[in-house]
């Protein structure tokens, strides 16, 4: 009930971010399904229907949780930057899944925003994997892009975990519709409980 009593003080709406170079769009019903299963396997309920702003829009101080995705190049304007900057040391979270091919330019943009921070690694043991679902093992691999395991970077402001990055893990491809990737429902099921994970960690911090 701590979940239901936190969201009653904020808009728990999932927004997705629109941002220049890359198919921001791609995936149309991810956030639909995953905002359905958060309903169907938490005591959470939340919207349904998927939100788009920039980070131009002074909206999205309204919303604690904006995702990324895409693939290839990610550009933020100079504005956007510094609303980025704003928006996370208010208190704002923002989960960024690598697509494929995102990695090098997101880095880049993030490093313009914050110079004095790195992405870190997150280990296995943080509480991010294990809030709501034990996942003991870390990240699930949903699709091949890259050999090797799939990674969780975070930034942290002040202690805070206020970005998590994933890489090499494609977790919302996982809530995808099942005619989508055609993957195995044991998969998709990773993805999803791994992204109900990341939004009650965010807005539970």
């Amino acid at each position: 009930m701590i979940f239901l009593f936190i969201l009653s003080l904020m808009n728990p709406s999932i927004v997705r971010v629109r941002y220049s170079g890359g198919d921001w769009y791609n995936d149309p019903d991810i956030i639909t399904n995953f905002a359905k299963a958060i309903n169907t396997k938490t005591n959470i309920k939340i919207p349904e229907r998927e939100i788009v702003l920039s980070l131009n829009d002074p909206e999205i101080y309204y919303y604690p949780f904006l995702f990324i995705t895409g693939h290839g190049k990610i550009e933020f304007a100079k504005s956007e930057l510094q609303n980025l900057k704003n928006y996370l040391w208010n208190g704002g979270f923002i989960y960024v899944d690598d697509d494929y091919g995102m990695d090098e330019y997101f880095r880049e943009e993030i490093n313009k925003a914050f110079p004095q921070h790195e992405l870190v690694q997150i280990p296995t043991d943080h509480e991010i994997y294990k809030i709501y679902y034990e996942l003991g093992e870390g990240l699930p691999k949903i699709h091949e892009h890259y050999k090797g395991a799939p990674k969780g970077y975070g930034l942290f402001l002040k202690g805070r975990l206020a970005l998590f990055y994933t890489y090499n893990s494609n977790i919302s491809d996982g809530w995808a519709s099942p005619s989508v990737y055609k993957d195995p429902e044991e998969l998709r099921e990773k993805a999803l409980k791994m992204g109900i994970n990341i939004y009650i960690y965010a807005m539970t911090h």
